[in-house]
């Protein structure tokens, strides 16, 4: 019974798992069966077109890969197809042999009923009981062997529908194993046609390998001379640059000094102005410093004088009754005494005011000093925008290395570097960039804002455009027509010039990036 249960469960987990990769393996064929379509389509846009192009016998030879891949998928699903043939083949052999034992179990039944059939016999042994209880179980016996009879039927029922089952859907296998077959046939018979398709663009070449190897080289030749001009166009930028940068430095050196010059004088003119105003403050603050001693001295003598009186005063009263002569003397000291002390508080009230005035003149002059501290910082930095001393924005390019986009949507023919010919192997291509194979009508694209160095004609008619991005350069070669000018400020996304088309009537764009005076690879920088 485990075993059973094991079997069937290792059966029902496999059937998952191979319906999933079944399913995952036809996604992928789907997927890769709409990108031949789609190189399908692109062969046929360039049928009018030169066959013997590099372009096109990459697209013939990326064709050729998928098919294979998508043979490769349909084996591993035929496989799994078989697996589960397999499979539901033990199972069948398995069902078949559990109906079998049901069917004679079943049989030996049916013949034990038949030899005791007929009411007479039920009712005989119903009847034969020794009592009630042995009667009521023996009807209970008959009913239960009854339903033993029906369930054995049932489970008979059951196992021959599953067996129907199983062998349906081992068909279905069988059948998708025949379709699939009929396709890897048709699939093996399409490859062999584009194998066919390509040993025969491969012999074209080798007929014409002498014209084509002629025209490369003229071409390589042509690339050579393109890339001395831009060598000497990088060359002279990197030296105007370079002139300019120091012109820039001087120029913003003298613009500093004058500026300076002019702070210094703005700051004397404001010092001398404020110097005057720092020394009326200064005598100022002298004369109420004076004329508080002078009050407080007046204050402090009137004092002591009315001290005086005050002590003649008593004594004056002291002698009043004695001599009444005297009395008019002390009224008259009386009235002196008062007169003294409203003069004493009236030179205290003075000389407190002078004390206030001369510490707001204090004040005044701290502040007029900070005061004049930020003027002349304020006249400094006004001169020195106003000389135009400034610092300067640098160039974004290289902060947005590997997020810039791709000048033209196409086909990668050639890569960067010292590449082999992919046809005549006794060739060698340098390339200083990538080649884009497009679409007649094509417009490449600025891949970062920048300022067109120059536009340069190629001896063999085509032109190119050299962009200038700081210390970079973008580089669009082989355009038939341009649409910029030198010296014109260009954007991101700004159209260069239309796509030409090579010496092997194809339509390929020759995009370049330089650092300073040496080239990079394209692909490190575009998205």
């Amino acid at each position: 019974m485990i075993k059973k249960i094991g079997f069937l469960m290792g059966i029902f987990l496999f059937g998952i798992l191979s319906a999933q990769k079944k399913e995952q393996l036809q996604k992928q064929n789907a997927e890769l069966k709409k990108q031949i379509a789609a190189i399908n389509s692109n062969l046929a846009k360039t049928q009018q077109q030169s066959k013997l192009s590099i372009a096109y016998l990459n697209e013939v030879n990326k064709k050729i890969q998928l098919r294979e891949k998508v043979y490769s998928n349909t084996q591993k699903e035929k496989k799994l197809i078989e697996d589960d043939i397999y499979l539901r083949q033990l199972e069948i052999n398995r069902q078949n042999r559990e109906l079998a034992v049901l069917r004679k179990n079943y049989a030996e039944v049916l013949v034990k009923a038949y030899k005791n059939k007929g009411v007479q016999n039920k009712v005989t042994f119903i009847l034969s009981s020794k009592n009630l209880g042995e009667a009521l179980r023996r009807v209970q016996y008959l009913k239960d062997y009854a339903d033993y009879q029906d369930k054995k039927a049932a489970e008979i029922s059951g196992a021959a529908e599953k067996l129907k089952q199983s062998i349906a859907l081992r068909q279905k296998s069988v059948k998708d194993k025949e379709t699939i077959l009929t396709n890897q046939q048709k699939d093996l018979l399409t490859i062999e046609a584009e194998r066919k398709q390509k040993e025969s663009l491969l012999e074209e070449f080798k007929k014409n390998e002498v014209q084509l190897t002629a025209e490369l080289k003229q071409k390589q030749a042509e690339s050579k001379k393109l890339e001395g001009q831009i060598r000497a166009i990088i060359a002279e930028e990197i030296r105007i640059a370079k002139a300019n940068e120091e012109a820039r430095k001087k120029e913003e050196a003298e613009k500093i000094r004058l500026a300076k010059i002019a702070a210094e004088k703005e700051k004397a003119k404001i010092e001398a102005e404020n110097k005057a105003r720092l020394e009326a403050l200064a005598l100022e603050k002298k004369k109420a410093d004076e004329e508080a001693k002078r009050l407080k001295d007046i204050a402090d003598r009137k004092a002591a004088d009315e001290a005086e009186k005050a002590r003649l005063a008593a004594a004056a009263d002291a002698k009043k009754t004695e001599d009444a002569r005297r009395a008019a003397d002390a009224e008259k000291a009386e009235a002196r005494r008062l007169t003294a002390a409203k003069e004493a508080a009236d030179a205290a009230a003075l000389a407190k005011a002078a004390a206030n005035k001369a510490a707001a003149a204090g004040a005044a002059q701290a502040n007029l000093a900070k005061k004049n501290e930020d003027e002349k910082k304020a006249a400094e930095t006004k001169v020195m925008t106003n000389f135009g001393v400034n610092s300067a924005v640098g160039s974004n390019f290289a902060a947005n290395k590997g997020r810039m986009s791709m000048p033209v949507s196409g086909e990668i023919t050639h890569r960067f570097g010292r590449q082999p010919h992919p046809v005549f192997k006794n060739i060698v291509e340098e390339n200083n960039g990538i080649k884009i194979a497009v679409t007649k009508g094509t417009v490449a694209k600025c891949i970062a804002p920048g300022t067109v160095s120059r536009v340069v004609a190629s001896g063999d008619g085509s032109k190119t455009v050299i962009v200038k991005h700081g210390d970079y350069f973008s580089i669009y070669a082989n355009l038939a027509s341009t649409m910029v000018s030198a010296n014109q400020n260009v954007a991101a996304g700004t159209s260069i010039g239309t796509v030409a088309e090579d010496y092997d009537s194809t339509y390929t764009l020759d995009f370049q990036i330089w650092y300073g005076s040496n080239p990079v690879d394209p692909l490190g920088w575009v998205n």
